[in-house]
C-alpha cells in the first residue's frame, strides 16, 4: 500500500474552493415537488414553466432572471418570441417566483448577476419558443385536420389555407398532447426579433410610473422600521436604552435584531426619527482601529510579501532580466459602495405558520429561504414576491434587510416594510474591496511584452458572499455547517489559494509567454461583495495603463502596441482594430487629448477611446468611444444602453469614487459626499457593436471596465502627469 501525501494546499486547489468550487457538494436548486408559480388562468396551455397561452390568445412569459435596469425583460422574451413567431411587444411579462426551473445555468442556483442571462439562456429559450410552436402547430393539425406540413404561423395565429388562426384556439387540444422536445430552432437568416432594434418592453411601465419596485409596496396594516446599527461593520450591541424612543409618536415597539435594533412606527419618517436616538453602547471589533492611511500601509508593506500564485507561465524573472524596456509601476483603486437609487427595503408578512415577502433582490429563491430560516418555516410556507430592481450593481445579492425584516415581522406579528436609508446603504452595506497592484514588465527588441509579474493586495469576496449565500440558498443547513464552510473559504484565501476574482483581469489579455500572478490577501474585516464587472473593476485599470507606459518605452503608437500583442486574441484584438480606424476620424478640438484602454470580461470584449481636457484643474471627459464584440447583439439598442451606462457608472468611479475609513467608520454617507456623474459631467458615448455571429456574451459589465484606464492614459497625454491611483487627482 503506498501513502498519498494529500496536503490541505492540494485539497483546496482540486476541490475548487478557490472559486466556490466547494458548493458542487450541496444543491442549491433546492428540491422542489411544487409546480412552478404561474399564474391561475382559466383554460390556459402550461407547457412548461417559462409559457403560458390562454384561449384569448395572451401569450406570457416568466422571465426568470431579475430585471435591474439591464433590459433582461427585453432580452430575454426575444429570444421566446423568436422561436414561437410572435412580436415580443405581443408578450407580457410576469418575473420569475422561486422555483429550481428558473435557476441560472451559470450558476446552478436562482441567481441573476455576472452578465450571464443571455449566454446561459439562449440555446435553452430558443428551444422553449420552438417546442411551443411545435406543440401548437399539432394541435392545430389535429383540430384543424390539416397536415402540419401545410401550416406555417404569423405573429401568434396559425396560417392554414390562408386562414389565420390565433394559438389560443388550440390550448385545449394542446393539453391533450406530448409537448415535443429538441425541435430545430430557426437558422440566423430567417430572424425577425433577434439582431433587431425596438424599444424595451418595460420602457412604457417605468416611464410612466406603473412599474412596480419593492420601495413601492403597501399592503393593509404595514408598519415601517428602521434599525439602527453600529457606525463599524462586525460591532454587536453591549447595551442599549430605548426609554426615550418609545416615548415619540407613532413608535409601537424596539426589536433587536442580528444587525443592531429595529424601531418600529406607524410611518417611515417616524421610526427613522425615533431610531436616532437610541442610546446604544457597542461591542466594537479590531476593524475599529483601521483608518485608510493605516490600510493602505498595510497593503503596502503586502507588496513586499511573496504572496500565493495565481497564474504561472515560461520565466518572468528571466525575461525582465533581459528585456529591453521595463516599468515598475503600483496602482491603487480603493473601496467603493453600489448607490443603486433605490435603496434596501423588504416587506415581511409572517403569520399563522406562513409568510410573504416582497423585495427586487437578485435571487428570489435565496429571499424565500431567508425568510423560512429565520421565521421557522418550511420553505413551501413562503411565498416570494419578486419586484422590478431600482439598480443593483451586485448590490441586491446580499439580503441583510430580508433577514431584518423577518426578524422584526416575527416579534411583532405585523406586515413590515423595512427600510434603508441611502446613508444606510453607504455607511452600513457591503462594498468592493480595495486594491493596490504592482506591474513589473519588460519589452523585448521585438517590441512584444515578453515579462509580466503582476501582483494584487486586497480583500476577498468570496468569504462574504457564502456568509451572505448558503443561509438563503439552503435554508435547512444548520448553522455550525455554514460556519465551517465560510472558515474553511476564509482559511484557503489567506495563503493557500487565490480568489479568482481578486485577480480576474490582470493577465488574461494580451500574449505573455512569461508571465507570474501573485496574490496577498489583506482583511481588515470590511464586508465586500460583487460590484459591477467584479475583479475586472479594478486590475483593468492597473493593466491598461501599464500597457500604456510600455509602448511609451517601446517608442510604438499604444494603440498598434496592443494589436502587436493580441495575437492569441483575435476578438480583442479586432475590436482594437475597429476602435483604431474609428479613433483615426475623431478630431479632437484644441486642448483635447484621446485616451485608449481595452480589456475582455465576461467573454466580451471592449475597446474605448475617451477625449479628455482639464478644466480648471479637473479633469473633463467630453466624449467616449466604444466598441463591442459581445457575439450576436439580440437587441442592439440594449446593448448600447449597456454600454453608456457602464461607461457613466465607471466614470463616476473613475472622477469620484471613494470611501474613506476612520477608526473603521466609513465617512461618506449620501451622495453630497460620494457623489454619481452629474449631467454636465456626461461626455457623449458613440456604441460600435462588431457584427459577429458568435453566442451571445455579457453586456451588463463589460463597458466598465476600460474607461478608467482610457481617461487616464488621456490625462497623461494632456498633462504628462501618470495618474495611478483613483479616482483621478491632478497634483
Amino acid at each position: 500500500m503506498s501513502t498519498v501525501d494529500y496536503s490541505r494546499r492540494r485539497f483546496l486547489r482540486n476541490s475548487g474552493i478557490a472559486g466556490g468550487g466547494l458548493l458542487v457538494g450541496f444543491s442549491l436548486t433546492g428540491c422542489s415537488t411544487s409546480a412552478p408559480p404561474l399564474k391561475p388562468l382559466a383554460g390556459a396551455l402550461a407547457p412548461n414553466s417559462f409559457v403560458q397561452i390562454t384561449p384569448d390568445n395572451r401569450i406570457l412569459f416568466y422571465c426568470p432572471r431579475d430585471e435591474m435596469g439591464q433590459g433582461v425583460t427585453t432580452g430575454l422574451t426575444t429570444l421566446v418570441a423568436e422561436e414561437l413567431d410572435v412580436n415580443p411587444a405581443a408578450i407580457q411579462i410576469e418575473l420569475a417566483g422561486p422555483h429550481p426551473d428558473y435557476s441560472n445555468p451559470a450558476f446552478g442556483a436562482q441567481g441573476t448577476g455576472g452578465s450571464t442571462s443571455m449566454a446561459a439562456h439562449y440555446d435553452q429559450l430558443r428551444q422553449v419558443g420552438a417546442d411551443v410552436r411545435a406543440l401548437i402547430l399539432n394541435a392545430a393539425a389535429k383540430d384543424l385536420a390539416i397536415d402540419v406540413a401545410q401550416l406555417t404561423t404569423d405573429n401568434s395565429f396559425v396560417i392554414a389555407n390562408g386562414e389565420r388562426h390565433p394559438y389560443g384556439k388550440f390550448v385545449a387540444s394542446a393539453a391533450t398532447l406530448e409537448v415535443p422536445v429538441d425541435t430545430p430552432v430557426k437558422p440566423a437568416a430567417e430572424f425577425k426579433y433577434i439582431g433587431t432594434e425596438f424599444p424595451r418592453l418595460d420602457g412604457v411601465i417605468k416611464s410612466t410610473g406603473t412599474a412596480t419596485y419593492g420601495i413601492d409596496i403597501d399592503v393593509p396594516g404595514m408598519h415601517y422600521a428602521v434599525v439602527a446599527r453600529a457606525p463599524v461593520a462586525g460591532s454587536t450591541v453591549n447595551t442599549v436604552d430605548d426609554t426615550a424612543t418609545r416615548d415619540m409618536a407613532g413608535v409601537i415597539d424596539v426589536v433587536p435584531v442580528a444587525t443592531g435594533i429595529a424601531v418600529v412606527a406607524e410611518k417611515y419618517w417616524q421610526a427613522k426619527k425615533a431610531a436616532a436616538v437610541l442610546d446604544i453602547k457597542w461591542d466594537q471589533p479590531e476593524l475599529a482601529k483601521v483608518t485608510s492611511a493605516s490600510l493602505r500601509a498595510d497593503y503596502t508593506a503586502g507588496l513586499n510579501e511573496e504572496g500565493e500564485s495565481a497564474d504561472e507561465e515560461g520565466d518572468a524573472a528571466a525575461a525582465l532580466a533581459n528585456a529591453t524596456h521595463t516599468i515598475d509601476s503600483t496602482y491603487w483603486a480603493p473601496h467603493l459602495a453600489h448607490a443603486p437609487m433605490e435603496p434596501m427595503s423588504a416587506v415581511v408578512h409572517v403569520r399563522n405558520g406562513e409568510a410573504d415577502v416582497w423585495t427586487g433582490s437578485q435571487g428570489p429563491g435565496a429571499v424565500q429561504g431567508l425568510v423560512a430560516r429565520y421565521a421557522g418555516l418550511d420553505v413551501e410556507n413562503v411565498r416570494s414576491h419578486q419586484t422590478y430592481l431600482g439598480g443593483a450593481f451586485g448590490r441586491r445579492a446580499t439580503l441583510h434587510h430580508v433577514i431584518e425584516a423577518t426578524q422584526v415581522s416575527m416579534a411583532t406579528g405585523k406586515p413590515i416594510h423595512l427600510l434603508w436609508s441611502r446613508e444606510d446603504d453607504i455607511k452600513n452595506g457591503v462594498f468592493r474591496p480595495a486594491s493596490l497592484m504592482n506591474i513589473r514588465a519588460g519589452v523585448n527588441a521585438n517590441g512584444k511584452v515578453d515579462a509580466w509579474q503582476a501582483k494584487r493586495v486586497g480583500g476577498n469576496i468570496t468569504p462574504e458572499t457564502l456568509k451572505n449565500a448558503l443561509p438563503g440558498f439552503l435554508p435547512n443547513m444548520p448553522e455550525g455547517v455554514i460556519d465551517w464552510v465560510v472558515g474553511l473559504s476564509n482559511s484557503a484565501f489567506d495563503g493557500w489559494v487565490v480568489d479568482g476574482s481578486s485577480v480576474e483581469g490582470l493577465f488574461e489579455d494580451y500574449d505573455l509567454p512569461n508571465r507570474e500572478v501573485t496574490h496577498v490577501t489583506q482583511d481588515h474585516g470590511l464586508p465586500l461583495t460583487f460590484w459591477r464587472s467584479v475583479g475586472h473593476s479594478y486590475t483593468a485599470f492597473a493593466k491598461e495603463i501599464a500597457m500604456d507606459e510600455l509602448a511609451l518605452l517601446a517608442d510604438q503608437d499604444p494603440v498598434q502596441f496592443r494589436i502587436n500583442n493580441l495575437d492569441n486574441n483575435p476578438r480583442l484584438q479586432n475590436v482594437v482594430s475597429v476602435a483604431q480606424k474609428a479613433m483615426a476620424k475623431m478630431q479632437p478640438a484644441e486642448g483635447r487629448f484621446l485616451g485608449f484602454a481595452a480589456h475582455g470580461s465576461f467573454k466580451s470584449y471592449v475597446a474605448e477611446v475617451a477625449e479628455v481636457s482639464i478644466e480648471n484643474g479637473a479633469v473633463k471627459v467630453h466624449n467616449v468611444l466604444c466598441v463591442v464584440d459581445c457575439g450576436v447583439a439580440v437587441n442592439p439598442d440594449v446593448i448600447r444602453s449597456q454600454m453608456e451606462g457602464a461607461v457613466m457608472y465607471g466614470l463616476t468611479a473613475a472622477l469620484h469614487g471613494n470611501l474613506d475609513l476612520d477608526d473603521g467608520v466609513i465617512r461618506q454617507s449620501n451622495f453630497h459626499d460620494y457623489p454619481i456623474l452629474r449631467m454636465n459631467e456626461a461626455p457623449a458615448v458613440e456604441v460600435i457593436i462588431v457584427e459577429s455571429r458568435e453566442a451571445p456574451t455579457g453586456v451588463g459589465e463589460p463597458g466598465l471596465p476600460p474607461i478608467a484606464p482610457a481617461v487616464a492614459n488621456a490625462v497623461f497625454k494632456a498633462t504628462g502627469q501618470r495618474l495611478r491611483s483613483l479616482p483621478l487627482r491632478l497634483a
